[in-house]
């Protein structure tokens, strides 16, 4: 296969002397995008199959969310909580009814929302569940990934993520994800909440034995544990379901969410839980001059009227057998294992082939996006609004560059 040369010098070669080197690109430049594709500075089109981590669950450029974000920019774009602005309580009333739970508490980015639910689950041990003060614990899984703050980096198990980066917080205890039996162990009458994701993304989109999350649960209502489900990547139609906690029948005392709840165009995120739990929290404990902000709320509220319809749960859910049909046809040619739910994919490729940043790179030679973690793993993640044919696409050239 003859490789094309992906670089745009000018504009790579700016980023790179001007930037921190926090990320390592595909060298890509982006210009447009709409639905499910992306366009370069030179003209080239590209498939989406990373969707911004989630945060693009309803592609590139909707109409209704880009509709809602033009509405409100004719408007009024901040205030600040010191005052109360029309689309407020619209927006917090309609999530909380999305998440079934009586209150809402609106950030910014999805590591403030962890960082929030955090706050309140101590809090809440001190208040409710008489926790002596400083000794409230959290219980977190190993591989985790909750975002990249001092003190959610301190229960990382990442050493990307977390060395260098110390003296960390504690008040912390990891274990196996999955591990009902070392969860059961780990519980003390200091632990407040359990912190989990439903399914772990970073990890290489890895998906718990079934039951654990029902097993999980039920230990909490035993010990009078908080279970805090981050929902930040999985939630909000990505694999299926509003939530992917509903694949067990469960529901959490909290959800932490974001991604895309900005609809791709505003950083907005959010904790939902009921008044017994949220309402601990009294004026000048917590808050954020942009949480909640006029824009955010505007498209954030039509974010949970797409979901509201069903219409992009039951796309996920649907596509999702033909995403992982196709890459499970895949297994024992240069795929390994294939894990994931929805539309929502971990990828092992034979690392004696490849590794994932050079499969990336082939895949974007081919004019497929993707994102690589640890390894040779990679991670497919489309917008919702995804064609079985743009899925065929993409597998296709997935297959070729296996064989190639």
């Amino acid at each position: 296969m003859t490789s094309v040369d992906l670089r745009t010098p000018g504009e790579l070669a700016e980023a790179e002397r001007y930037t921190a080197h926090n990320y390592h690109p595909l060298p890509v430049v982006i210009t447009e995008g709409e639905g499910a594709w992306v366009t370069d500075v030179d003209g080239r089109r590209y498939l989406d199959f990373l969707a911004g981590y989630s945060a693009l669950n309803f592609g590139h450029r909707h109409p209704a969310l880009i509709a809602a974000a033009h509405a409100q920019l004719d408007r009024i774009t901040l205030t600040s909580r010191a005052f109360v602005h029309d689309q407020f309580a619209d927006f917090c009333r309609s999530l909380a009814e999305l998440c079934g739970k009586e209150l809402v508490l609106p950030m910014n980015t999805g590591a403030e929302a962890v960082e929030t639910a955090i706050k309140v689950a101590r809090k809440w041990g001190y208040r409710v569940k008489s926790v002596p003060d400083g000794q409230a614990e959290i219980i977190v899984a190993a591989d985790n990934f909750h975002g990249r703050t001092t003190t959610i980096v301190s229960f990382s198990t990442d050493p990307d993520a977390r060395a260098d980066f110390g003296p960390y917080t504690p008040g912390f205890k990891i274990v196996p994800y999955g591990d009902e039996t070392a969860l059961r162990e780990a519980i003390t009458p200091n632990t407040v909440a359990v912190l989990m994701e439903p399914i772990q993304g970073e990890a290489g989109v890895l998906v718990p034995p079934t039951g654990y999350f029902a097993a999980m649960r039920a230990l909490c209502d035993e010990h009078h544990v908080l279970m805090i489900a981050d929902e930040i990547q999985s939630g909000l139609g990505r694999t299926g379901r509003t939530f992917a906690v509903e694949h067990e029948g469960v529901v959490p005392d909290m959800y932490v969410l974001g991604k895309a709840l900005g609809g791709g165009i505003v950083p907005v995120s959010a904790v939902a839980a009921d008044r017994d739990v949220l309402g601990v929290l009294k004026p000048g404990e917590h808050g954020s001059t942009f949480g909640g902000n006029p824009l955010a709320c505007a498209v954030g509220r039509e974010v949970v009227r797409l979901l509201a319809t069903g219409e992009f749960q039951r796309r996920s859910a649907e596509l999702g057998e033909h995403l992982h049909a196709r890459l499970t046809a895949l297994l024992g040619h240069g795929v390994v294992a294939v894990r994931g739910r929805g539309l929502w994919a971990g990828v092992d490729i034979d690392p004696a082939l490849l590794t994932g940043r050079q499969a990336c790179e082939r895949l974007a030679e081919r004019g497929v996006l993707a994102k690589d973690t640890h390894g040779s793993t990679i991670r497919l993640a489309p917008p919702l609004v995804v064609t079985a044919d743009e899925i065929d696409h993409a597998t296709a050239q997935l297959t070729a560059i296996l064989g190639s």
